[in-house]
């Protein structure tokens, strides 16, 4: 059977995560009804990162075997029309090896995560960003997190639940932005690592929120860090401002299908 890889963005406003659940709607089970639209027998999609519930995505990846070739444009296309009216969208689709797999073949994940500062309601951004009603010192928030790159044991940054065997993880990178915000400030958080522990990030993300407003100093990131222990982590934030933004494969598996593996039509020729 051939494989595919999809590139999804979607609004995990209404969805309970990604994974299919009996009696909640998820990202999963809104992609497979769409899928069962194309192939005989329904198909099982597997994803990069297994996004909780209210989490977003610009940059998820999943596969999926169907019973007959697809080209890719037509692919996209037919699972779109399917997948209306959910928030959930196709941008390109490859065909891939069979043995690439979206989750156990991905060596990079990148998360952004976006904080607004201001005491005005958001509007346009509602369940897209966490708000905070003050100012955040976001040099006092870089020198926390540079206590987080690096590997570690993140026992304090994960969740109670978190059924990894480890809890030891290298953190490649946290960058903190700052961006004008109409009536205040959008703070991004950039995090990138090979993979996560269930929550480290809005653990992460909630704790130097605290070093921001000055509840805590960048020094006691590192002391929580040391305590190994989930009692000494800060308030761990919503899912509302957290975004799945990319998967980085050994091989990037939509660069060769160029527009083609995607929604936009191929481009015309020039003339000559």
């Amino acid at each position: 059977m051939p494989r595919y890889a999809l590139l999804i963005d979607y609004d995990g406003t209404p969805f309970a995560g990604w994974q299919r659940q009996t009696g909640q709607p998820s990202v999963q089970a809104a992609l497979e009804a769409a899928l069962a639209r194309l192939n005989p027998a329904p198909p099982t999609a597997a994803a990069a990162g297994r996004t909780d519930a209210g989490v977003h995505a610009t940059g998820q990846v999943a596969t999926v075997d169907l019973a007959r070739d697809w080209d890719p444009f037509r692919l996209c296309g037919a699972l779109n029309a399917h997948l209306r009216p959910a928030p959930v969208a196709v941008l390109a689709a490859a065909a891939v090896a069979p043995d690439f797999h979206a989750r156990f073949s991905a060596i990079e994940r990148r998360y952004l995560f976006r904080l607004v500062c201001r005491r005005a309601p958001v509007t346009h951004d509602r369940g897209r960003v966490w708000q905070v009603p003050h100012a955040l010192d976001a040099a006092g928030m870089r020198a926390g997190a540079a206590h987080l790159v690096g590997r570690h044991d993140f026992t304090t940054f994960r969740a109670a639940m978190c059924q990894s065997p480890s809890p030891v993880r290298t953190l490649d990178e946290i960058a903190i932005e700052t961006l004008p915000y109409p009536g205040g400030v959008e703070i991004r958080f950039h995090l990138r690592a090979r993979s996560f522990l269930h929550n480290q990030v809005r653990s992460i993300v909630g704790t130097l929120e605290r070093v921001g407003a000055g509840a805590w100093s960048p020094d006691d990131v590192a002391r929580a860090l040391a305590a190994r222990d989930r009692a000494a982590c800060g308030p761990v934030c919503p899912p509302q401002g957290l975004y799945l933004a990319g998967v980085r494969y050994s091989e990037d598996p939509f660069a060769a299908g160029g527009a083609a593996g995607g929604c936009l039509p191929p481009a015309p020729p020039e003339d000559i």
